[in-house]
């Protein structure tokens, strides 16, 4: 029986439509032993994993963690020295804000071979889906991606900076900040900035809320608008509504 090289390949499985996965990802999953899976991983990408391959879900759900990073951290350890090849499967991309970056470091300081597949990231897919560019000519030449809780659970420094600038602003992981990042952009003078929050984008369950600084809490309230979602605020917001429009008036023109 020949031993297998222990071995962790970190995966990103996209924003949520399952064919935002890439092909690369998708070979890598048929070579797996074991994947080590997430909540925010659509469960229909499961069914290109290798039968053969132990399946363990070690994500997050209602507020309760199946297992902490310490202990991801050790089976991924022990399952690659005792199965092989693991494959750790996180939603988006595993380096934005996937803590992939930790899970190779501590891998590889047990000898353990390290590999990485991008993923399409949330923070670019999912505004995309909605007809919202992160940079448009003459509206934002640069955007920020910024975790909207710092592991100290506190909101990002970087979104005050962040407010200061004429790009366009993306947060992961904000929406229990909400209050705290419309006070620091109001403190900017920037209460009319549009603002997009989109839960669960690109899947069947999205949801959306279009608003601006000052109006954006009324309208989550409103449509019941909770995690996962990303927030976008930014003058591109605006390009939603201007595709929408060019659609209709050329639908009012046909008809005339």
């Amino acid at each position: 029986m020949s031993i297998k090289t222990p071995k962790l390949t970190v995966v990103g499985a996209g924003p949520g439509d399952v064919d935002l996965i890439t092909v690369k990802a998708i070979k890598v999953l048929k070579t797996a032993d074991v994947v080590l899976y997430d909540a925010l991983v659509n469960e229909e990408l499961l069914d290109y994993i290798n039968p053969e391959a132990e399946q363990i879900f070690v994500g997050k759900r209602r507020g309760c963690y199946t297992y902490q990073q310490d202990q991801i951290n050790e089976l991924i350890v022990a399952r690659a020295k005792s199965s092989g090849h693991v494959v750790r499967l996180k939603g988006g991309d595993p380096f934005i804000f996937g803590r992939g970056a930790e899970e190779m470091e501590y891998a590889a300081g047990f000898g353990i071979e390290v590999a990485v597949v991008p993923g399409i990231s949330s923070s670019i897919a999912v505004a995309a889906y909605q007809n919202i560019p992160l940079t448009k000519r003459g509206s934002a030449e640069s955007f920020w991606v910024i975790t909207g809780t710092t592991k100290e659970h506190k909101i990002s420094n970087d979104i005050e900076l962040a407010a200061k600038s004429n790009a366009t602003i993306v947060v992961l992981m904000g929406m229990s900040k909400l209050p705290q990042i419309v006070k620091l952009f109001q403190a900017e003078g920037k209460n009319d900035l549009p603002v997009a929050i989109i839960q669960r984008g690109t899947t069947s369950q999205e949801k959306l809320g279009i608003g601006t600084v000052d109006t954006i809490e009324s309208i989550v309230a409103e449509n019941e608008l909770k995690n996962p979602a990303i927030i976008v605020l930014g003058e591109v917001v605006k390009h939603r509504q201007t595709i929408l429009d060019i659609k209709q008036q050329y639908a009012n023109e046909l008809k005339g």
